[in-house]
């Protein structure tokens, strides 16, 4: 059907125009198109048509969580891409969304011209970075205990809503070997002074009781093979030149002496017994924050390690021993550092910088905790001085340097929006993968046996039989979900001249990321940090069409299109 333009300038005038304003699909929802064969097509379609039914409960924090009990949890289910030239679109904001799902035709955008309410972000899936390794949080001793104090169909919920297909879709876990502030008491598997045989090394109770079977669990649940890997906090005490726990201390002797030779078989028997109970142990951490070992009084588990001390331990005692009982870097993937970037490049420069010791090195563990006082550009210099390394996020979580009160922030936006930022950031830097902290916690942030309180983003009321989803939940689940093992991170840009994006406080206040997955569908993140709602056109630099929407203020955003 053709117009002429009179025709076609009075349909829109008093017939079409008026009709879908009184429908609620005013300029600001739905936008009108006039193509160039004089056809009028409706190019922006903003109606949700799926949101998963949260049962919503403000705290007064600034947003919601969703409650999960005994007889109702909420999923977000499947995200796969439209086949039919449509985007889809999942929101997230502060006023409330979680996981809005809405249709975006793809096709050829309208030029608004240079409106400051309007951005440009042009991607271009030839120019192909990182591999996307995949995302996670830790199976604590707390976790453990927060999960099993619910009853069974809630535990099985906190697991799904974790790694299930139908959940945020995890494929990544950390296991603490033994105990670490996120446990009721001090232990470890070895507590028999001199044993440097380890004739006495045993899996702990908390093992068989709280971590092992709800591993075994996430194991089932995942629909990509679920990467596990260790990570220690100290060795056994008598091991150490302080013989506790915590504090500051270091492994007695030098490496390739015998304490250290003792500590490497310690890692080794790790593995050995969790796979002989059925959990493959796909990687390994050298030390949990070693820099935390020369801390005077620091009041829980840790483990000094100098740069050259790392270097050289895994050279001459780690490497070694996990090669000889075949566990090689084909079979198992050994992380340096687990510490933050505020120690990079030193620390790869000097361990990888050694031959010797990064042939049995496969990649970088990072955490986020000091990253407002160093830039990402580290993260830059690690992948170009070793692109053969990958780095991944091994910790984060919020809560930890605050006042007791604001420990558990239920329903903080702010902290969703923090997560989401550091995510965009260390991929936009060649990360490949990110790991949350405690999976579960109580309304207190523990238990935690040092006091260290912190948020989760599933906290636990076990006397009310309940379990809440915090919007950081959320946020990770923008990619977890969205990213497959293996999509890649591809280029984009803001095309905003800089003065322009200067002056434009949305602008400033916008991150991003775009990636291309295995089955090549185009996925574009986007966090909107203001308080203002604008009009955001992301351009496909191939040609293969366009997608324009309204991102809401306090917002995060996940586009998903098959090209």
């Amino acid at each position: 059907m053709g117009f002429s333009p009179q025709s076609e300038r009075d349909f829109i005038k008093l017939d079409l125009g008026p009709e879908l304003e009184k429908a609620g699909y005013g300029p600001n929802r739905l936008k009108l198109m006039i193509l160039d064969d004089n056809r009028i097509a409706l190019w922006y379609w903003a109606n949700v048509v799926v949101a998963p039914k949260c049962q919503r409960r403000d705290y007064g924090r600034g947003s919601y969580v969703c409650v999960c009990n005994v007889t109702y949890c909420d999923y977000i289910g499947d995200i796969a891409p439209l086949q039919n030239g449509s985007a889809v679109a999942f929101e997230s904001t502060k006023a409330g969304l979680r996981f809005a799902k809405s249709v975006v035709p793809l096709g050829r955008a309208p030029d608004d011209g240079n409106s400051n309410k309007t951005l440009l972000i042009v991607i271009d899936s030839s120019k192909e970075y990182q591999e996307v390794f995949g995302f996670g949080g830790a199976f604590t001793d707390a976790a453990g205990i927060n999960v099993k104090s619910l009853p069974a169909n809630m535990q099985d919920d906190i697991l799904k809503s974790y790694y299930a297909i139908e959940g945020i879709g995890y494929t990544i876990g950390r296991i603490p070997l033994a105990s670490c502030d996120f446990s009721t008491r001090k232990y470890t598997y070895d507590d028999s002074p001199g044993d440097l045989e380890l004739t006495n090394f045993t899996l702990a109770q908390e093992d068989f009781d709280l971590k092992i079977p709800y591993i075994k669990k996430a194991l089932s649940l995942s629909s990509e093979p679920a990467w596990f890997f260790g990570s220690s906090w100290s060795s056994p005490a008598w091991m150490k030149t302080n013989n506790e726990l915590e504090g500051r201390g270091f492994l007695i002797g030098e490496p390739g002496g015998p304490y250290y030779k003792a500590w490497a078989k310690y890692y080794v028997r790790f593995v050995q017994e969790y796979e002989r109970l059925g959990i493959p142990i796909r990687g390994l951490t050298t030390q949990n924050e070693p820099t935390t070992g020369f801390v005077p009084g620091f009041r829980w588990q840790t483990l000094g390690f100098t740069v050259n001390n790392q270097r050289d331990f895994v050279k001459l005692d780690l490497g070694p021993a996990l090669a000889e009982a075949g566990y090689g870097v084909d079979k198992l993937q050994l992380m340096i550092l687990d510490d933050n970037r505020i120690v990079l490049p030193h620390w790869t420069d000097v361990v990888l910088g050694d031959p010797g010791a990064a042939k049995y090195v496969s990649g970088v563990a990072v955490h986020w905790y000091m990253d407002s006082f160093i830039g990402p550009s580290v993260l830059d210099k690690v992948h170009e001085s070793f692109p053969d390394k990958f780095i991944l996020g091994t910790e984060a979580c919020t809560g930890a340097a605050i006042k007791p009160e604001n420990k558990v922030k239920l329903g903080s936006w702010e902290r969703a929006e923090l997560y989401a930022r550091d995510i965009l950031e260390d991929f936009n830097h060649w990360v490949s993968g990110w790991t949350d902290w405690n999976l579960a916690l109580d309304t207190e942030g523990g238990p935690n046996w040092a006091n260290n309180f912190v948020d989760s983003p599933i906290i636990v009321n076990a006397s009310a039989q309940e379990f809440y989803k915090q919007p950081m939940y959320y946020a990770l689940g923008h990619f977890s979900k969205a990213l497959p093992r293996g999509s890649v991170r591809i280029h984009s840009q803001l095309e905003q001249p800089s003065f322009q994006v200067a002056m434009n406080t949305t602008a400033t206040m916008l991150e991003y990321a775009a990636f291309k997955t295995p089955d090549s569908a185009l996925v574009v993140i986007v966090l909107n940090r203001d308080n203002n709602e604008f009009t955001l056109k992301i351009k496909d630099a191939s040609g293969t069409g366009s997608v324009q929407k309204v991102i809401k203020e306090r917002s995060i955003t996940t586009f998903i299109w098959q090209p």
